[in-house]
């Protein structure tokens, strides 16, 4: 598919998909449309931009299913439901499994379009967040055995002495091991460097 943010629709009913088609055509979206969730799978990439309209009640495979197979995949597109069959339990596994939203069907053009909208503004927060944590990762990625320790205890609110106590080796070479760890990773203060190790794969020595 492409980086284009666009509104990707999955509903086995034509004319549903063609009815929402119209609808986000002429507000100016970019609409891509499939009669299953098989089909949508078969042309997903992890690196899609937009948003998800998906219908609930399908044969085969349901929405639930592909939002499933979807987490499974790393998608970022927030998923908005739309069904006919709305009721309180399949709401709640949608909500929980990531759902921005339930729509019943038939949606009001308005409300529509103020979610579609939402959606991509969710999407653009989701990708940001996924591309600061890869450059975390990636910088975590280029410490050394010993900086990963000095990280993670450092992070557990250790000094340089208890560190150098656990590790056996001298404060002065935690320090060194330290600022260096820092300097890699780019973080200003401790604060921030907890919040980077929350994302990161640490592990303890």
């Amino acid at each position: 598919m492409t980086d284009v943010q666009t509104v990707f629709i999955v509903d086995d009913d034509q004319g549903m998909r063609d009815s929402l088609t119209l609808i986000l055509d002429l507000a100016g979206y970019r609409t891509r449309s499939f009669a299953s969730a098989a089909a949508f799978l078969d042309a997903f990439s992890p690196q899609d931009q937009g948003c998800l309209l998906l219908d609930q009640r399908m044969p085969e495979m349901t929405g639930l299913d592909l939002q499933g197979a979807l987490v499974e995949r790393g998608s970022l597109l927030p998923i908005i439901f739309l069904s006919a069959f709305g009721d309180v339990p399949t709401t709640v596994r949608a909500i929980q499994g990531g759902a921005i939203d339930f729509l019943e069907k038939p949606a009001s053009t308005d409300i529509l379009l103020k979610r579609v909208e939402a959606a991509f503004a969710e999407n653009r927060k989701r990708r940001e967040t996924a591309a600061s944590e890869e450059g975390i990762l990636e910088r975590f990625r280029q410490l050394t055995p010993r900086e990963h320790e000095v990280l993670l205890l450092t992070t557990q609110g250790m000094t340089n002495k208890d560190i150098a106590r656990h590790l056996g080796i001298s404060p002065r070479t935690v320090e060194n091991h330290r600022a260096r760890m820092m300097e890699k990773m780019q973080a200003s203060n401790l604060a921030e460097l907890c919040r980077m190790a929350a994302v990161c794969p640490v592990r303890s020595p």
